[in-house]
């Protein structure tokens, strides 16, 4: 039996149909997936380790679940601009695209480039992906400066007024998470957030008001009081 065949016998093992009912309630796309939770297909990909030419065979069994796993045991260093774009392509579930960004797409030094690329494209999930690594990357890069995320923000401003339900919340999220950073991101983020509610667009006007309610937050500013 290989590799891939161990893994998907391991998931489907873990599948809990009775799942499917509420994660399509959360917008979660069910056909072609077996309902088994995050922290067991974690303890599957730490079972089998790195893997990245398992993850390319995993990728093409299509199941949800099997996806996720391949980001989990993906090698960053081994990405290339192809391999990104036939992933992304076929994403069709918002979880699936952000775990695939959040386990793998955004330790690779290409992310920067796809996220200009990706928010230019029309496809839903090719275009949430482009947010979801903002968002992913202001959440976890220690090492890269304000600049380079003030550079993001013309993107972000760009993609507000997509009325898609997950591009509008991806949007959302990188700049609230990027808001998060430290004072000075927070500033130039609620000065973003003030130019989207003065544009007519439902879209970016509720992006706006979420992003200003969390960042002016107590909970925010007290926490970006201790921010270096």
């Amino acid at each position: 039996m290989s590799s891939a065949d161990k893994v998907l016998e391991r998931l489907k093992a873990r599948a809990r149909h009775s799942r499917l009912e509420g994660m399509a309630r959360y917008g979660m796309k069910v056909e072609r997936r077996l309902g088994v939770s995050v922290p067991d297909m974690r303890r599957i990909a730490k079972e089998f380790g790195k893997d990245h030419r398992l993850a390319l065979t995993l990728w093409k069994a299509g199941l949800a679940e099997a996806r996720m796993v391949a980001s989990m045991i993906g090698e960053p260093e081994k990405l290339t601009e192809e391999q990104m774009d036939e992933w992304v392509k076929d994403i069709d579930s918002w979880d699936v695209c952000d775990q695939v960004c959040m386990n793998l797409f955004e330790k690779s030094p290409l992310a920067w480039k796809k996220i200009l690329d990706w928010s230019r494209r029309e496809e839903e999930f090719v275009k949430r992906a482009a947010f979801s690594l903002i968002a992913c990357l202001a959440w976890h890069s220690k090492g890269d400066g304000d600049e380079r995320f003030l550079r993001l923000l013309p993107v972000i401003e760009q993609g507000a007024t997509d009325e898609r339900n997950y591009v509008k919340k991806a949007v959302d999220w990188a700049l609230r998470n990027i808001g998060k950073r430290n004072r000075n991101l927070n500033r130039a983020a609620i000065e973003v957030a003030q130019k989207l509610q003065r544009i007519d667009s439902k879209s970016a006007r509720w992006i706006a008001s979420d992003t200003i309610r969390e960042l002016e937050s107590r909970a925010v500013q007290r926490r970006l009081e201790k921010v270096k």
